[in-house]
């Protein structure tokens, strides 16, 4: 099998050369390309090329037809009669330059008659920093160097190494070559050996050896990089732990390096005949750390190893330390109940050292004379209804699974009550998109008495519902204005309120403000219209909070008759004076009117609400009437007291009247109905005198019967 392997090899290398010579055959069938005194050449050398048609591979006429053309690469350098040409070339670039010769013997074909490729480049530079190394105890002997500039030309380096008793060993690489292993392994008991390394590189324009290096197995071998991290905390506890890994056999010295995840530099630290173990006494609690080990085989001899698989763990839980920072607000609910509302912020992770799990609230009454009132809660947050008789304290912990923070006590005091300690020309501007800028003035009686401000902010919420989280910073009383960025939006409107404290007392300020404002992006939407006294009541809902995008200013009214083209009249209300509703009353009775509102920021105007359409019905004055009616009957009486405007009326009238109203009334008598009551009537009066007549004599006859 091996000996047809080796054949085809054979074959195969055979017909490869075979096809390059019928190729050289093929393309300088006319002629040479000669270059002296080589192909090869250093940079700036001049060369002489020269370009010779073989016997009878002219133009087939005569030898004055014959035109040689000198191309390099594409580019036509010379153009000479005959059967020869010779070019003397310098400055040549470094690389490879091909030169091509061509025969003309017509205008437009040109036949390829030879050409030769050139190449510029320099002698290698001495090759520098050559060092060995070895990766473990079981590892080869592997050396990098650095070549120098690129000679562009082919360079071969060979590796050599010499050892004791005149051992030898040696390696050669091609080009661009500037690392080599030399697969063979130095073993520990050679270690008080000295070995000897250098490469040597060759070109066509010459060569260069470095300076040979000297070394030990102790100055090259290189160890593993540790392995089987882990880290053991003694009593599940954070104040003592021990990192543990492998190494091998013959590493003497180590080196730690350590560092929270979060962080980018490095606690480092050295352990001499550390066996696998070291103590760590300064880590955080409940902090994810990295962990990484190096070696090496001695003290001063020899390089590190690369640094360990890093090792990431967290350490365990220790009881938090410090305070909650707590904030409260208090309504009343009634003459008997009030609502305390507190709030804190939770620790920073330093602080926590934990998972905080809940927070433990408990309210007291100060006089001791209530039960007190305790509650765990995981929130950030919690609301009592309480009687408004007593004083109270609030005392609120945080606690993890190994135990609880000191209690922040605060008493529920009226924060607002105290109108000296009010801060004076509170304002709010924006700084940035997400910052604002809260400015005030000292209590202008009480400045000296003021302990620290607390500045709280919260988006504005009109109506009942879920307020918004609360957001709140304390300064000291040397400060008269705050930055506030957290959780702040643009186009958001925020309620700032300012706080001196001085003991249990408590004066404030509070400023509407927002960081970016734009016009609103819909007007106010009219829910009714209502008369009263004479007047109306608009009342209306508040913008969406997306779409007011900004701070409120205010708010406009806008009126005009129905179907009219004239500028409508407009009302302009302070946001603050009148937040759902507002009277109007310039509307005049019995005339329809349109209505529609729209609102300000201090980026401008919102488009108009909706429309709403309203008659005021309200009862007209003495006057409303009076004025038309006596214009009315001035102008009838001036008509009418014309004769000519009488006669008018009167035809008109005649006209309009129907037919049974007439001058001439006619006589009942003469009509069929009377004439037939006369007949009937004429009749009755004679049968009624018969009867009469009949009925005496029966009466007189009777009484002798």
């Amino acid at each position: 099998m091996a000996r047809t392997v080796r054949a085809c090899s054979l074959a195969f290398t055979f017909l490869v050369m075979l096809l390059l010579v019928k190729a050289k055959i093929d393309v300088c069938r006319r002629g040479d390309v000669t270059v002296k005194p080589s192909h090869v050449i250093s940079l700036g050398s001049a060369v002489s090329i020269s370009c010779s048609l073989k016997p009878k591979q002219g133009c087939p006429r005569h030898s004055s037809f014959n035109k040689l053309i000198l191309y390099k690469f594409y580019q036509r350098i010379l153009l000479q009669h005959g059967h020869s040409l010779r070019l003397q070339v310098s400055d040549l670039p470094l690389g490879t330059t091909l030169f091509v010769c061509k025969l003309s013997c017509s205008s437009s074909e040109e036949i390829r008659i030879c050409g030769a490729e050139i190449s510029v480049g320099v002698v290698p530079e001495q090759p520098q920093n050559l060092s060995c190394t070895q990766k473990g105890e079981h590892g080869t002997v592997a050396c990098t160097w650095d070549r120098g500039r690129d000679t562009h030309l082919y360079t071969a380096y060979t590796l050599q190494l010499n050892g004791p008793k005149n051992s030898t060993w040696q390696k050669r690489c091609n080009d661009y070559c500037d690392h080599l292993d030399l697969g063979i392994n130095l073993i520990p008991e050679s270690s008080e050996f000295s070995y000897t390394a250098k490469v040597i590189a060759v070109n066509s324009l010459g060569s260069a050896s470095s300076f040979p290096t000297t070394f030990t197995f102790l100055d090259i071998v290189r160890p593993l990089p540790p392995w089987d991290i882990r880290i053991e905390f003694v009593n599940a506890s954070v104040s003592r732990c021990t990192l543990w890994w492998r190494d091998e056999g013959m590493v003497l010295l180590n080196r730690l390096r350590y560092r929270p995840s979060n962080d980018s530099s490095w606690n480092m630290v050295n352990a001499t005949n550390a066996k696998g173990r070291h103590d760590l006494l300064d880590l955080e609690p409940f902090t994810e750390y990295e962990f990484q080990v190096s070696s090496k085989l001695h003290l001063y001899k020899g390089s590190w190893s690369d640094w360990s698989e890093s090792l990431r763990t967290q350490t365990p839980e220790e009881e938090p330390t410090g305070t909650l920072d707590v904030w409260y607000m208090k309504q009343n609910i009634d003459y008997s109940k009030q609502q305390i509302s507190l709030f804190w912020k939770n620790l920073s992770v330093s602080e926590a050292r934990g998972k905080i799990l809940h927070y433990q609230v408990t309210l007291l009454d100060m006089a001791g004379e209530k039960p007190t009132l305790q509650n765990t809660t995981e929130h950030t947050s919690w609301t009592w209804v309480i009687p408004r008789t007593e004083n109270w304290t609030v005392a609120v912990s945080a606690a993890n699974s190994k135990g609880s923070s000191l209690p922040t006590r605060i008493n529920i005091t009226d924060l607002c009550g105290a109108g000296l300690l009010a801060p004076g020309q509170v304002s709010a501007n924006s700084e940035g998109t997400d910052n604002i800028m809260v400015m005030w003035e000292p209590p202008a009686k009480a400045a000296s008495t003021v302990q620290e401000y607390v500045v709280e902010w919260r988006k504005l919420h009109p109506g009942g519902g879920i307020q918004p989280p609360l957001n709140w910073l304390r300064t000291p009383p040397y400060n008269v204005s705050t930055l506030i960025s957290e959780n702040i939006k643009p186009y958001i409107c925020y309620e700032i309120r300012v706080h001196a404290l001085s003991g249990d007392q408590g004066g404030c300020s509070s400023i509407r403000g927002n960081s970016k404002h734009k016009a609103p992006l819909s007007g106010p939407h009219i829910n009714a219209i209502t008369e009263e006294n004479g007047s109306i009541l608009i009342s209306w809902s508040e913008i969406p909070a997306r779409e007011q995008m900004g701070c409120i200013l205010h708010y406009r009214i806008y009126w005009k008759e129905q179907d009219s083209h004239s500028q409508p009249r407009l009302c302009e209300i302070p946001y603050r004076v009148s937040p759902n509703s507002h009277p109007v009353n310039s509307l005049q009775p019995r005339v329809r009117y349109v209505l529609w509102m729209t609102a300000l920021t201090a980026a401008g105007e919102s488009p108009r609400g909706n429309e709403k359409e309203f008659c005021l019905q309200g009862k007209a004055s003495w006057s409303t009437f009076m004025v038309p009616s006596i214009c009315t009957a001035v102008i009838v009486l001036g008509i009418f007291s014309r004769r000519y405007s009488r006669q008018k009326l009167s035809v008109l009238l005649s006209g309009l009247r129907p037919q049974w109203c007439s001058r001439q009334i006619p006589d009942p008598a003469n009509s069929t109905w009377a004439k037939k009551h006369l007949i009937e009537e004429v009749r009755c009066k004679a049968l009624a005198a018969s009867c009469w007549g009949s009925r005496h004599l029966h009466i007189l006859v009777s009484p002798g019967g």
